[in-house]
């Protein structure tokens, strides 16, 4: 009996629908769980943590954030074996300390205090201070002293002192900086061409005084503005060893363990946008990941405006042009094989092809005056967008061929007997048809370039890009330059960063950041999609 009722369930294949319904919810809830550990360690780097002392059973102190906590594994004599914690303190300070954390046993903690008095000193440079400020200083002039009055006085200077810096050194005189080599190139480049004299070089030469009397003038105000600003901050460590910071150097303070709730969530949101908007510091352990996230979503733009026609072009050839037969086929199966080549082998082959080729000609016919110093002739977005153009278009060719089989002959019939050229039947009929399906293959090829990291490395993209790709400088757009990229910044944080522990609350953030930015691209393309379905749908009725 048993026999025969396990062949019936056999037959019917129960058994592989409950086992595809297992794996199906075994993959959701390993996904899921993954997510979710991304979102909490993401977001909880961004909620303020309060600042403790640890008073050590030795009567040393430790003052810091607690970050971490595990068991010590083999603690003890076998006989006295017991199950013994440590913790992973964030005491900062590294100029100080050499060293931003620290792992103490828990049975070496007398008491932890949490001191009302203590602040959090983000700097531009050496990460974070915790301590206590003693006293502000206005040159040699005492203007505030203890943390409460320091902290009000602090938080009233500093957006004015950053905001000054940051448009003077930024802005202004790299706009002076890139305009005088402009100038530099053109006369080098009138020169190759025998041109020594003339109204266009006079002119030239004309322009190089008035900009370097401009930069004279910017340089000499930042060198004031940098000699006015006399403020000072002196703070103490949790020994009384004493640290002078100019205001300049400094970011941002504040006091988290007297935050309140509200407090805590406007710091929360206040890092958040800081993250988004900020650009890297500290070998990008610290700071924001803006480079990043436009060099990410200029790099898939630019890969879908260039991939998107040219795999759609050659599914069209293939399935409504091309005569059936062997070479067609031989070139559907090099598509499909293309799909599962190593991303590596396209990047290199972007570096010979596009970048020491094509860009080394580009330079040797219209950038000979900044010759050695290649300008397309090394990587840059653009080849890093074509190289991913090439990754993605199987892709694209692929989703665009099956949709294009879905399609009725009868409608393509339809539209010849009534008089459509082939031509028209095919841009008018098929091609609004076969959109879903295109739009499809988009969507794989935006979610493929946008985690891509391989090919990118060796064709354009860097750890820390000094400007970016699009700005307010002529000609604007300059595809020629090196970018960032969300997926090789965590993998450079993550992996190449000499200070492991303080860089994984950005590998996390990033990684999330990511996710985000692939899902919203895909959401982008599905509405469309099922907009252009439903327009198919209502017209067909």
């Amino acid at each position: 009996m048993a026999v025969n009722i396990g062949k019936k369930i056999w037959k019917r294949g129960d058994l592989f629908i409950w086992l595809t319904g297992a794996g199906l919810a075994l993959s959701l809830i390993l996904t899921t769980a993954l997510l979710m550990g991304i979102v909490v360690n993401a977001f909880g780097s961004f909620w303020p943590e309060k600042i403790q002392i640890l008073n050590l059973n030795d009567g040393s102190k430790v003052l810091g954030t607690q970050v971490g906590r595990e068991s010590i594994p083999n603690y003890g004599t076998p006989d006295e074996r017991k199950e013994t914690y440590r913790v992973q303190i964030k005491k900062a300070n590294r100029d100080i300390y050499n060293s931003d954390f620290v792992w103490i046993d828990e049975d070496k903690i007398k008491i932890i205090q949490f001191p009302e008095e203590v602040v959090a000193v983000t700097r531009r440079e050496w990460g974070y201070f915790f301590g206590y400020i003693k006293e502000v200083l206005d040159g040699d002039q005492v203007i505030a002293r203890g943390t409460r009055e320091s902290l009000k006085v602090l938080q009233s200077l500093l957006p004015e002192v950053t905001a000054k810096n940051k448009k003077i050194e930024k802005k202004e005189i790299g706009a002076i900086n890139y305009k005088l080599e402009r100038v530099r190139l053109k006369l080098k480049r009138l020169n190759l061409k025998g041109i020594s004299e003339g109204p266009e070089v006079d002119e030239l030469n004309q322009e190089i005084p008035e900009l370097q009397s401009k930069y004279s003038e910017l340089e000499k105000k930042l060198h004031e503005l940098r000699e006015s600003q006399t403020g000072k901050v002196v703070l103490q460590t949790i020994e009384g060893r004493e640290k002078t910071l100019p205001l300049a150097q400094v970011l941002d303070i504040n006091n988290p363990n007297s935050f309140s709730l509200l407090d805590k969530f406007g710091y929360f949101l206040k890092s958040i946008n800081d993250f988004f908007w900020d650009d890297p510091r500290e070998a990008n352990t610290e700071g924001g990941v803006f480079p990043a996230i436009f060099g990410t979503v200029l790099m898939v733009m630019m890969m879908s405006l260039l991939a998107t026609p040219l795999g759609v072009l050659a599914a069209f050839y293939l399935r409504e042009y091309a005569r059936q037969g062997t070479m067609v086929s031989i070139v559907r199966i090099a598509v499909n094989n293309l799909a599962g080549v190593p991303s590596i082998v396209f990047g290199v082959f972007g570096v010979g092809f596009f970048i020491y080729f094509i860009g080394g000609s580009i330079d040797q016919i219209f950038f000979p005056e900044a010759l050695p110093t290649p300008t397309f002739g090394t990587g840059g977005i653009l080849w890093a967008s074509l190289t991913m153009a090439l990754l993605t278009v199987p892709v694209v060719i692929v989703s665009t061929e099956e949709g294009l089989a879905a399609v009725p002959k009868g409608t393509r019939e339809a539209s010849l007997a009534l008089g459509a050229t082939k031509f028209e039947t095919t841009w008018r009929v098929v091609l609004p048809t076969v959109m879903p399906s295109i739009l499809t293959g988009l969507i794989l090829a935006m979610a493929r370039a946008a985690g891509e990291v391989a090919p990118l490395m060796i064709t354009g993209v860097v750890k820390l890009a000094p400007s970016l790709p699009v700005d307010g400088l002529w000609p604007f757009i300059h595809l020629e330059r090196k970018f960032m990229h969300l997926g090789f910044h965590i993998y450079d944080v993550g992996f190449q960063s000499p200070n492991v522990d303080a860089a994984r609350p950005m590998v996390f953030a990033t990684t999330l950041l990511l996710i985000l930015m692939v899902i919203l691209l895909n959401i982008a393309a599905i509405y469309l999609r099922n907009r252009l379905r439903k327009q198919l749908t209502a017209s067909a009725v």
